[in-house]
């Protein structure tokens, strides 16, 4: 007999170790999607205990008031697919904050379990919780957990297996005071005849939730009803002589500090170690220090990476010119075809190597960014640039994209789907491209160890540096063209500090590292495949040499790339290729060269100065986002910004390579 399936619905603020939770809960047993019509990211699993439970990882969120994507989907599931338990993550080392989305679930009747998450962190904060209290007062069942260390993880699906045997919605309410409750109490009467007209309802019309007003319009296609709540909305801001949604909200946060009041006792031998804390704040997110600070960590990052990924990134070279020799020989030596030693040789093996030669860089770059986010810095890092983002026209949250980017800039034109206004999504999608993702990272490896051996690290920083600083143009730019409004401040949570858990952090490094992995296998696979059949056609030509069809193809490239200092049409072939994926471009000169890291470099010497290799790689840098982040843009913004994005960076990244190629060989 089928087992009966249970849906779990598992919620939480960003920061609370909501996935964590999940990845307990279901282990491997899980798969990712997309929400329909969105590009949000869909975690599904399962797990089995006394009956097969469906877990949803829904989009992290503060509140259910829906200002954002994330917000609007996670809502959206609760209310209309209504799971049969719902579980609330709550960072229990700072409960008052993460408390309000709880009470929001169950102001919603949502059948609740809460997970204090992250105790072991509430304990060193001195926080005793006495969680018996807390559900008593809330009428829900509450689980503590150390999710990182699968604490309490047993005791949570006993709890969910429970809560699904006995669904009860639970009765609860915040008193908003006697003008607030005699007003629901009229309008409840008035809208006796509107589907779905509960108190969470009607609490939400009266913040003015878009969505629930434009629900009202469109059920009852008349203004009666309209009218008495906008009545009712004017009456009471009169009364209370408050904004009524500000009033909503300021009510809410002093029931949960009640609750926090009556259910959490703080010991203070704590006090000194939580002014260490504050004390690191105080010079991390100084005014005048942070930024320093956060350039310093760059390219602190940078010297690790290429220090250490030097050190592994040569045995792994010597390795793929072993194995493409030693293939070619073995073939000839078996009077194998010609054509057969060249595609594995120089096509397959010297191509893939030469871009699988950079894995350890890619590794430790993840490795360095995982850390600053599981550490709490990165969340830091964002506050910092607030004052960056707002002179740039943009809202603070922006500053988060724009660091993701720096690993990959899909996930990071994802992110800004977080961003409530459009203006600031558009924005922040346009430059993101800017930002150096990982895929650049080959190119800029190969062309600094080649011709600034003794600066790699600095000359790196520097081309991290260039994309922030033409961000930061452009976003000046397109919002005095395209947007002129004001910006909101930024309010954000400041996670706390945690000493990065190496599971976790070696997780996410994987994680990411294998997209590196995967692009390897199959598309630079192909093209490299592609670069070396059209380097060897038409039959009896030499090999990659102007008469072959992807010379013809470069020629035509060429003349254009010339006052940039690379007017061969190796590299004009190069540039194309890397529009599918930017690491192309290192494999497309392997293939082209049949040679991996070492023998490159050598190579590339007979085409390139330093002014021009650094030409280049500002060039691979700023020209055309990559085939997957040009299709991302088009689902987040519609082909018209797609195309502009599209255009806009090829043609800066022309004129900048000029000017810089120009520039430099006038001072050299």
């Amino acid at each position: 007999m089928e087992k009966e399936t249970t849906r779990v619905a598992i919620v939480g603020n960003p920061n609370s170790g909501k996935t964590t939770v999940f990845n307990q809960l279901t282990g491997a047993r899980q798969k990712v999607g997309n929400w329909p019509g969105v590009t949000v990211e869909k975690k599904e699993g399962y797990f089995e205990y006394k009956g097969k439970f469906i877990v949803i990882d829904l989009p992290g969120c503060y509140s259910l008031t829906a200002y954002s994507l994330d917000e609007r989907i996670a809502r959206n599931f609760i209310v209309e697919e209504k799971p049969e338990v719902v579980v609330a993550i709550i960072d229990a080392s700072n409960l008052e904050r993460n408390l309000y989305l709880a009470v929001q679930l169950l102001e919603l009747g949502a059948n609740l379990v809460l997970d204090l998450n992250m105790m072991d962190l509430a304990k060193k904060r001195g926080l005793m919780i006495n969680t018996q209290r807390l559900s008593d007062l809330l009428g829900v069942p509450v689980v503590e957990t150390v999710a990182n260390r699968g604490e309490g993880i047993k005791q949570l699906k006993e709890t969910i297996y429970q809560a699904s045997k006995n669904f009860k919605s639970p009765y609860f309410k915040v008193n908003y005071g006697r003008e607030i409750e005699e007003a629901l109490s009229r309008l409840s009467k008035e809208f006796s005849d509107f589907p779905g007209a509960s108190r969470w309802f009607l609490v939400r019309l009266l913040e003015g939730d878009e969505e629930y007003m434009a629900c009202l319009q469109e059920e009852l296609q008349g203004k009666n009803l309209e009218e008495k709540l906008n009545l009712a909305v004017a009456q009471l801001e009169q009364k209370l002589n408050q904004d009524l949604e500000s009033y909503l909200i300021e009510s809410r946060y002093g029931l949960i500090h009640g609750l926090v009041q009556e259910a959490v006792e703080k010991r203070r031998e704590t006090e000194e170690r939580l002014e260490l804390s504050d004390r690191i704040d105080r010079v991390v997110i100084n005014k005048y220090l942070g930024i320093p600070i956060f350039l310093f960590l760059l390219w602190l990052t940078f010297q690790l990476t290429f220090k250490l990924g030097d050190i592994l990134a040569d045995p792994i070279d010597q390795g793929f010119g072993w194995l493409g020799e030693k293939v070619s020989a073995g073939i000839i030596g078996l009077n194998g075809p010609g054509w057969l030693a060249s595609l594995l040789s120089e096509g397959i093996i010297a191509g893939v190597g030469s871009v699988l030669v950079f894995l350890p860089y890619i590794m430790l770059l993840f490795l360095a960014i995982a850390i600053m986010e599981d550490s709490g810095y990165l969340a830091r890092a964002a506050f910092v640039m607030d004052r960056v983002m707002h002179s740039l026209g943009l809202h603070g949250k922006s500053a988060i994209p724009m660091l993701l980017g720096f690993g990959c800039n899909i996930p990071a034109i994802m992110a800004c789907r977080t961003l409530e206004s459009r203006k600031d999504r558009v924005l922040t999608i346009l430059i993101n491209p800017l930002m150096s993702c990982s895929a650049r990272l080959p190119i800029y490896v190969l062309f600094a160890g080649a011709f600034f051996a003794r600066h790699q690290p600095e000359v790196i920083f520097s081309l991290y540096l260039l994309g922030i600083i033409l961000a930061i143009a452009m976003a000046r730019l397109f919002k005095s063209i395209f947007f002129r409004e004001e910006v909101a401040p930024l309010i954000m949570e400041l996670p706390p500090y945690r000493f990065p858990y190496p599971k976790s952090v070696l997780i996410h490094m994987w994680e990411r590292s294998w997209i590196f992995i995967r692009k390897a296998g199959t598309i630079i696979f192909g093209v490299v495949v592609l670069v070396w059949l059209l380097s060897s056609l038409p039959p009896g030509v030499e090999y990659g040499s102007e008469q072959s069809l992807i010379g013809a193809l470069g020629k035509i490239i060429a003349p254009i790339l010339k006052p940039a200092g690379f007017g061969f049409w190796q590299a004009g072939v190069a540039l194309i290729f890397g529009i599918l994926a930017k690491e192309v471009v290192v494999g497309t000169f392997g293939t082209l060269f049949g040679a991996e890291d070492e023998g490159l470099r050598a190579i590339l010497v007979n085409y390139f100065d330093p002014v021009s290799a650094y030409a280049f790689m500002v060039m691979c840098l700023i020209y055309i986002p990559c085939v997957a982040a040009i299709a991302t843009i088009k689902k987040e913004l519609g082909w018209r910004w797609a195309i502009f994005a599209t255009g806009y960076s090829l043609l800066l990244g022309w004129v900048v390579a000029v000017i810089v190629y120009q520039v430099g060989k006038f001072l050299i």
